[in-house]
């Protein structure tokens, strides 16, 4: 479990995210609840670090759920200005990396102000957040990889088996993901040169 900021800012305005689709799901049959939300993405590394805060939440649903409105937060970042954070309703965790396991293995956040019995709010593990950028890998989803690194959440060695299991369930050109797999692990490496290198399988 996680225990996160979420007194003022960008975590107060996910907050509020939050509580906003709780109250939708409360309106939805008991029998269906509660709903697990898992989130990803740039919000999943903020609530790791507390650093790179992003303007869409992304996640995922144990159940499919019609939204009855947009769910987005007016707020001021931490330079006072103006800034606004919406939850993603185009987000798709299929077309990129993904273990198989990431869902399953996600930890729960800590929110006091949400009732888990409606909303079990969770987040991508750090190992699975790393393997999720790995097959985009634009210059952002590098730093973010390194800034989890440089945390200690993640290692090259885990990193490398965690995202090979997950590319046994893929189909498709894998190459240039294992070419990706091989750069972000040697780029982990360069941080502590003490470390002996990941291998390949």
């Amino acid at each position: 479990m996680i225990k996160p900021d979420f007194d003022a800012g960008y975590g107060a305005a996910l907050l509020e995210v939050l509580k906003r689709i709780e109250v939708e799901f409360r309106g939805y049959d008991k029998a269906a609840l509660p709903i697990r939300m898992v989130i990803a993405g740039g919000t999943a590394l903020y609530l790791h670090t507390g650093e790179r805060v992003t303007e869409d939440v992304d996640a995922t649903f144990s159940r499919r759920v019609l939204l009855g409105q947009d769910i987005e937060v007016a707020y001021r970042d931490a330079d006072g200005r103006a800034a606004l954070l919406y939850l993603d309703r185009n987000y798709n965790d299929t077309l990129g990396l993904m273990h198989e396991d990431a869902e399953g293995d996600a930890l729960r956040v800590d929110i006091k102000s949400i009732d888990r019995k409606v909303l079990d709010v969770r987040v991508l593990t750090p190992l699975d957040l790393a393997v999720s950028k790995l097959a985009r890998f634009s210059d952002q989803d590098r730093e973010d990889i390194l800034l989890l690194a440089r945390r200690k959440l993640i290692t090259a060695p885990a990193l490398r088996k965690r995202a090979e299991a997950a590319l046994e369930a893929y189909i498709g050109n894998v190459l240039p993901v294992r070419s990706t797999i091989d750069i972000a692990c040697r780029l982990i490496e360069s941080m502590n040169p003490e470390i002996k290198p990941s291998r390949k399988r």
